[in-house]
């Protein structure tokens, strides 16, 4: 057998290679490397509502590689629950517990090199934990729906139910909590209302 015959023989058993990549997975890269700085412009900026919307994109773009990976059902939780939930009520959070609105310098609470070895050593785990767990499979990305509703549904509702309803509990005492801490009287505010014994002074 020659060297070509046995060489596309190999490549048929081992299946697709990094070195002839799809319009898909170029995209893939593409979009995850677009997330990847959203992601860092969230954790950089110094304005709280531009973290935020830079949040927004940042979980947009996971959004974007879900449908990539044909997961379409999970895509839409996504941005149903994320984008339409959980930034509402971040953003809600900070408006009603008087955030800046501006740059705020004292956003920083000088923990940087600490924050960012946590950070690399959590994303080199994770890394290794999916290349060790998935090295030999492929998903077959012009094939059938691998994320289907049926399946996805039938693992969330039976595997993962209890910290799905953790998860809910969870934004709902944030809520709770971002009321609380906007309604809590200032003595310094003059417009701030006096309970009901106190007297208010002449002006």
């Amino acid at each position: 057998m020659s060297p070509a015959a046995t060489l596309a023989a190999a490549a048929t058993t081992t299946g697709p290679g990094f070195l002839s990549p799809t319009g898909v997975e170029i995209a893939f890269v593409l979009v995850g490397l677009a997330t990847l700085g959203a992601a860092l412009v969230t954790v950089t900026t110094k304005q709280l509502v531009h973290a935020a919307l830079w949040l927004v994109v940042a979980l947009g773009g996971i959004a974007v590689e879900y449908l990539l990976l044909t997961a379409e059902f999970i895509a839409w939780v996504q941005v149903l629950i994320y984008l339409g939930s959980v930034i509402v009520l971040l953003l809600f959070g900070l408006m009603l517990t008087k955030a800046p609105i501006g740059r705020s310098p004292d956003a920083d609470s000088g923990n940087r090199p600490l924050a960012l070895g946590v950070a690399v050593v959590a994303a080199m785990s994770l890394v290794w934990v999916v290349v060790d767990a998935f090295r030999t499979t492929w998903i077959d990305l012009d094939g059938p729906v691998q994320g289907s509703t049926k399946v996805s549904g039938e693992i969330l509702f039976q595997h993962w139910v209890l910290p799905f309803e953790a998860l809910s509990v969870l934004l709902l005492a944030a809520l709770i909590g971002a009321i609380v801490l906007s309604r809590k009287n200032d003595p310094a505010d003059p417009a701030t209302p006096a309970g009901p014994g106190e007297k208010k002074g002449r002006r």
